[in-house]
C-alpha cells in the first residue's frame, strides 16, 4: 500500500526516473502478496526435517518451480502484450507458486498427522484479520492524505524518510494496539 513511498525513499536519485519508480512500484506489490506463502515455506518446511523426510519438501519445491517456470511465460506473455508490464508476471508467478508449495506442504503435514489445526486458530485468525484491515486502513489514509497531499517526490532525502519513517511507526503501533484490544495476548502465542 505504500511501495511507492518505500521506493522513492530508497531509490528515486540519480539515473532512476518516475518511469523506473512506477514499474518497481508493480513489482513490489506483487511480490507482497506472497510475502506470507514466503515466511510459511520456512515455517512448514522444517516439519518434515524434523521427522527426518529431505525428499517430501524437495518434491514439493520441484512442483512449485515447474509451476513458477510455466506461469513466468504465461504472465510474462500476457502482461507484456497487453500492459507492458511483462516484469510484473515474474513477480506474480513467483508469489502464486509460493502459495502453491506452502499450501502442498500444510496439505502433507496435516496428511500424514505431524500437525492438526487447533481449537484457537479461527478465533486467532479472526483477530489476525481485523487488526490487518485496521492496518491496511491506516496506511491508506496515510497514503491518500499524507503522501499525495503534496508533491512528495519533490521533499528531500530526509523529510520522504522521516514522514515513511513515522507511517510505519504508526502502522506497526495500530496493528499491536488493535491485537491487544481485541484479546490477544503474549501468551496466546506460545500456543
Amino acid at each position: 500500500m505504500i511501495a511507492e513511498p518505500i521506493l522513492a525513499t530508497l531509490f528515486l536519485y540519480g539515473d532512476f526516473s518516475t518511469i523506473d519508480l512506477q514499474m518497481a512500484v508493480l513489482s513490489l506489490q506483487a511480490y507482497s502478496f506472497g510475502l506470507v506463502a514466503f515466511m510459511l515455506i520456512k515455517v512448514l518446511a522444517p516439519g518434515f526435517f524434523a521427522r527426518e523426510d529431505m525428499k517430501t519438501p524437495v518434491r514439493i519445491a520441484i512442483i512449485a518451480m515447474v509451476t513458477n517456470m510455466v506461469l513466468n511465460i504465461v504472465f510474462v506473455l500476457w502482461l507484456h502484450s497487453n500492459y507492458a508490464i511483462g516484469h510484473v508476471g515474474l513477480a506474480l508467478a513467483t508469489t502464486l507458486s509460493a502459495f502453491l508449495n506452502a499450501g502442498l506442504l500444510l496439505r502433507g503435514l496435516i496428511k500424514n498427522e505431524f500437525y492438526t489445526i487447533g481449537r484457537r486458530w479461527g478465533l486467532f485468525l479472526a483477530r489476525l484479520g481485523f487488526s490487518l484491515a485496521i492496518l491496511a486502513a491506516f496506511l491508506w489514509l496515510s497514503n491518500k492524505f499524507w503522501f499525495t497531499s503534496i508533491d512528495w517526490l519533490d521533499w528531500s532525502l530526509w523529510d520522504r524518510a522521516t514522514r515513511l519513517a513515522l507511517v510505519c511507526v504508526g502502522g506497526f503501533a495500530s496493528y499491536c494496539l488493535t491485537l491487544y484490544l481485541s484479546g490477544l495476548r503474549i501468551k496466546d502465542l506460545k500456543h
